[in-house]
């Protein structure tokens, strides 16, 4: 599988995720506060919530169901009552486009 587009990067705001699927795979993209692009799966691990819908903080996000939040880099759950680690894809920005492969995924160590 290849790296597919999956938006803008014009569409993305800082502090801010949208919801993306790619060939089944629900996908948090998501802007930082310093203007970095992160993909992390977009399903809780505490709950059935996608956290595109979550609050983005410096390099976190966080589920606004419960108030996990997951590290943008890691994946790992940052406090409870989220306790597995979402998984983290590579992001590559090929001009104004965001691609993301959802079989390449970042280590989470």
């Amino acid at each position: 599988m290849t790296a597919q587009r999956v938006c803008a990067l014009s569409e993305l705001e800082q502090d801010s995720a949208i919801r993306v699927e790619v060939d089944g795979v629900a996908i948090a993209v998501v802007m930082d506060s310093a203007g970095d692009v992160h993909a992390i799966g977009d399903t809780c691990t505490h709950g059935d919530i996608s956290l595109a819908e979550g609050f983005v903080d410096g390099d976190s996000l966080e589920c606004w169901a419960h108030g996990s939040a997951f590290s943008l880099s890691t994946g790992k759950p940052l406090n409870l009552p989220a306790y597995e680690p979402v998984p983290v894809f590579a992001v590559t920005i090929d001009g104004d486009d965001v691609l993301i492969d959802p079989a390449v995924t970042k280590p989470t160590s």
